[in-house]
């Protein structure tokens, strides 16, 4: 929540954080040729204005232009002031006893240490205080987040503060003295006056005339939550969406998927807009929590007795029982009684969360019923003393409530609208990517549908506050950039230069800019006999030399030796690898500078464990393959395999036309290109770590980077998304950069610096903007400083977690059959940012559903580059992704960071099991912190003999077949 501030007055907007920054930042005006002011094609923002970022210098011209519709609705503002109001809630309960002497009901007993309450049951609190408790205060519905803020058009009350008792109970409490149990819970609600906001503070900002402060931030807030108010009292939500349940699909895993809607109200340049887009909901399956099980566990649903601790292959297993354990904690239940419906009106039991999964089954657990009772098992119990014989005693139970009250699962149901707040588990990514994609045309129309839902109009909330939506999709001024002219080897006397169309090209005749040497080599087979038998190895063996010398790649030794090692207990992979490689040694008298593997179809934990070793253990290159895949293998198959694998034996794929691309390849002002990424543990997780990766060119047309990686803590308390040890890594980076020009590029030790560091920043919130500023540039810097070099610094941020998409409004201009806009689209006007320099680049040409830009936002300059030129940049950075003949959706640098960061997980032994991956704790007797500290020194680094190479580039096992344009995997979700 943004800072108390006092009533806004009327005077010129106040210094945001951007004032007094250096040169290119906030409050500076930028010099790039021609003055920003002078130039009839800048935008118009006031001098005083302070941005946090690099103000915007002009708009874009380049490229051919096209229509195109944004998934935005423009807003209208209110007109009235804006009350804000803090809101404080604790929980009483008012108990009454017979025989107590002077009491008067009710009597509130104030219970410290109480947690927060779920943002729903908030919402249904606040939802009695206005329309039964409080009517004569909210005389005009008020809107409220669900946590701490609440927002009016009328002053409440005249007081600083009010405390309202409030109870969710149907009908009136009982009189004093009467009888009965405990009854419904009190729950006070202290509302504190927090700000007066005048709307027309945002009409100032989107014109350019006022700075993006806190009270911008606090408005922009209020509207927001104007528009989720009444969706969210219908529908389950999860902040920005709602799911009305209408589309829903079972997808195994005890998931349930629903359609839903995203809305955020947003500051665009000259206008306010409602972004509005679908998106996908992963929900617990509802109904009977036995039916939930059995699906998380695969088996057959009305067959609960598999579901015994005696069952060896099921819950009998530790590790499946644990798994099971950390799926249900959190899930609400209801117990089925199986006794007649309660009146209506009468209270019913409010549903209860699962606190834990009994590694017993029902028959053999046991507690005393009451106080001195003779001890019963839970299964006894209900056929005994409740009569109610349990229809499979032999199965698991689950605690409600406490950790000491366990209940049969085939007595609890699961309440539906649940979201899961969990990572996709890998095996359903695929059916989650198939619900959530939409082609272009089908997206825009279920966009436009969702008015039908939203109805804005028919909101009191919106009515209340004076808002008005218009109901059709912007149409926005849009170019399409010209792609980059790539480079290709030498053939016929001449390099092979490339022009793509709609971003994308092919190897055909074409060799690699710099070929890698392929030296002596060693293919493990990690499959049966049976199965991948000599021939076939052979068969494979031949077309992956014959791809490799199309391409130019040099093979010093055609004839590798070929291993299978089957049968492999879990622990003895490595062992095996290095008896493998000894035998090379052995035979050859040298170690293979290759090891081609083999994997089966579930051969993921293996592919973990040869990366490992290749990695981090002996620093030798891997390249894995699908038994079924390179068994089978077509030529563009293996071309594929090649474009990773010339990378990680240090050659280049291709490079940007030097004679063409001067922005990133100009030898007078050289420049490294570096991106970085911050990969965090899933939500719920204690004890794991955050991995920061750095990567960075060496080469002088940034195509060819190395990488660093470092563990971090990620404690949900501690988690941080800077990177702590930037400094180091940007200096490590710089030195390989400077070395790599003299020993390679045979450049003097006066020319080895860069002139200019281009820093591209992935995962970034627009809230963490000033963050990067304070403390990932100062760390730049300091790394330059003690090199003693002095490059000149551009700072850019790249978001792709955003729902803004574009669809062309032209059927001429879309770039492929599902009607995406075409590769190189860029949008920086309409619904940029107000003051800010910032553009949506769609860089990729699109394979699967609607594709999603990438939006850059220019935080600091050093360069002053021209608008065109740092936009060209970005594009052309998007075509040297080494593994792909496709432009991909982000720079290559932010690209390859993203994928270092995912395989940090291999920095750990396999053995050790501390990779991570768990989505929720292991047992601790702390928050955690013994666990973090143990695997950070369990953390170890890439090889030294690996850290000058691209060995990034191999993908996970069930990627190894895909067509290099992963950026659109998940564009969906």
């Amino acid at each position: 929540m943004p800072p108390r501030t006092a009533p806004l007055s009327t005077g010129g907007g106040g210094a945001g954080r951007g004032a007094g920054r250096g040169r290119g930042r906030g409050g500076t005006p930028i010099s790039w040729g021609s003055s920003a002011s002078n130039n009839p094609n800048a935008p118009q923002i006031s001098n005083h204005v302070t941005t946090v970022g690099v103000k915007r210098p002009a708009y874009g011209v380049s490229g051919r232009p096209i229509a195109v519709y944004a998934n935005c609705f423009e807003t209208t503002i209110p007109e009235k002031t804006i009350y804000h109001y803090d809101g404080a809630w604790y929980v009483t309960w008012l108990w009454w006893w017979m025989n107590v002497p002077n009491l008067t009901w009710p009597r509130a007993i104030d219970i410290t240490g109480e947690k927060a309450l779920p943002a729903r049951l908030n919402m249904l609190i606040i939802k009695a205080l206005q329309e039964v408790v409080a009517r004569d205060v909210f005389i005009t519905p008020a809107v409220y987040d669900g946590r701490k803020n609440m927002f009016s058009t009328h002053i409440l009350f005249p007081e600083h503060s009010r405390t309202f008792d409030v109870t969710l109970a149907a009908g009136k409490p009982p009189p004093a003295g009467a009888g009965g149990g405990k009854p419904p819970k009190l729950y006070k609600v202290k509302i504190t006056q927090a700000a007066s906001i005048n709307p027309e503070l945002l009409r100032r900002f989107i014109e350019g005339s006022q700075s993006n402060d806190e009270k911008v931030a606090t408005a922009i807030m209020a509207l927001n939550i104007v528009i989720r108010m009444d969706p969210t009292q219908k529908y389950p939500f999860n902040v920005r969406s709602f799911f009305p349940g209408k589309e829903t699909k079972m997808i195994g895993s005890g998931i349930e998927l629903c359609r839903g809607y995203f809305q955020s109200v947003r500051p665009a340049i000259g206008r306010m807009v409602i972004n509005v887009d679908i998106s996908t909901g992963m929900f617990f399956r509802p109904g009977l929590l036995t039916d939930l099980i059995l699906d998380f566990v695969g088996e057959r649903l009305g067959n609960p007795s598999v579901l015994s601790t005696a069952n060896p292959r099921g819950l009998g297993d530790v590790r499946n029982r644990r798994n099971l354990g950390k799926f249900l904690i959190g899930v609400r239940v209801n117990v089925i009684t199986g006794e007649a419906p309660a009146k209506p009106g009468a209270p019913t039991r409010p549903p209860r969360a699962i606190l834990a999964l009994s590694d017993k089954d029902a028959d053999q657990i046991f507690f005393a019923p009451s106080q001195g009772g003779r001890m019963i098992s839970v299964a006894d119990y209900f056929k005994q003393l409740r009569g109610r014989p349990l229809k499979y005693p032999k199965i698991v139970c689950v605690a409600v409530g406490n950790k000491d009250s366990w209940v049969p699962i085939e007595l609890l149901a699961v309440v539906s609208g649940q979201l899961m707040r969990k990572e996709v588990p890998s095996d359903r990514t695929k059916d989650v990517v198939e619900f959530s994609t939409k082609a272009p045309k089908e997206r825009l129309a279920s966009i436009r549908q969702a008015f039908s839902v939203l109805k804005y109009g028919d909101s009191p909330y919106v009515q209340n506050f004076g808002m008005q939506v218009e109901e059709n999709p912007m149409e926005i001024k849009a170019r399409v950039l010209k792609h980059p002219t790539l480079q290709y080897g030498v053939m016929r006397g001449k390099p092979t230069k490339v022009n793509p169309a709609n971003g994308a090209w092919n190897m055909r005749e074409k060799k690699f800019y710099r070929p890698a040497k392929v030296g002596r080599w060693l293919v493990i087979i990690f499959e049966s006999e049976r199965r991948f038998d000599a021939r076939t190895a052979t068969e494979m063996v031949k077309s992956f030399s014959a791809a490799c010398n199309e391409y130019g790649m040099l093979m010093l030794a055609p004839n590798p030796e070929i291993s299978w090692i089957v049968g492999n207990p879990r622990g003895s992979i490595m062992k095996q690898l290095k008896d493998a490689g000894k035998a090379v040694v052995d035979k050859y008298k040298e170690a293979p500078a290759l090891l081609v593997v083999i994997l089966p179809e579930q051969g993921d934990e293996i592919w973990r464990e040869v990366k490992h070793f290749g990695d981090i253990e002996m620093g030798v290159p891997t390249q894995c393959m699908k038994a079924n895949k390179c068994g089978r293998g077509k030529p563009q198959y293996f071309a594929n395999v090649c474009l990773k694998l010339n990378g990680k034996l240090g050659g280049i794929n291709t490079i940007p036309d030097p004679e063409t691309e001067r922005s990133l390849t100009d030898p007078n002002n050289p420049a490294i290109v570096m991106g970085a990424d911050v990969f965090h543990p899933a939500p719920g997780s204690v004890g794991r770590p955050s991995f920061a990766a750095l990567v960075g060119s060496v080469d002088s047309e940034a195509a060819k980077y190395v990488a660093d990686v470092s563990v971090q803590d990620g404690s949900f308390s501690k988690r941080i998304e800077m990177i702590t040890g930037l400094k180091d890594m940007t200096k490590g980076i710089l030195i390989k950069y400077m070395q790599y020009r003299v020993q390679q590029e045979k450049k003097k030790m006066s020319e080895a610096p860069p002139k200019r560091l281009i820093f591209y920043r992935d995962g970034i919130s627009e809230g963490e903007f000033p963050k990067v500023l304070e403390v990932e540039l100062p760390q730049i810097k300091a790394a330059c400083a003690e090199l003693k070099i002095n490059p000149k610094i551009t700072l850019i941020i790249v978001g792709k977690r955003h729902h803004i998409r574009f669809f062309p409004k032209n059927e001429g201009d879309a770039g492929d059959k599902l009607g995406n806009c075409p590769a190189g689209t860029i949008i920086d006007r309409e619904i940029g940012h107000p003051t800010e320099f910032d553009f949506y680049l769609q860089s990729h040409g699109g394979l699967l559903g609607t594709s999603r830009p990438a939006h850059y936002s220019v935080l600091h300059d050093e360069n002053a580059f021209p608008v065109d030129a740092l936009q060209a940049l970005s594009f052309t950075l998007c075509h040297v992704y080494a593994p792909s003949t496709r432009s991909v959706s982000i720079p290559a640098p932010v690209y390859y960071a993203d994928r270092v960061c995912g395989r940090a997980k291999n920095h750990f032994h396999p053995d050790e099991s501390l990779d991570g991956s768990d989505t929720a704790s292991r047992a601790s007797n702390d928050d955690g912190t013994t666990l973090m500290k143990s695997i950070m020194n369990a953390f170890k680094p890439i090889n030294s003999k690996q850290s000058n190479a691209m060995f990034f580039l191999q993908h996970l096992p069930t990627l190894d077949s895909c067509t290099h344009n992963h950026s659109q995997i998940c564009t969906e979700l």
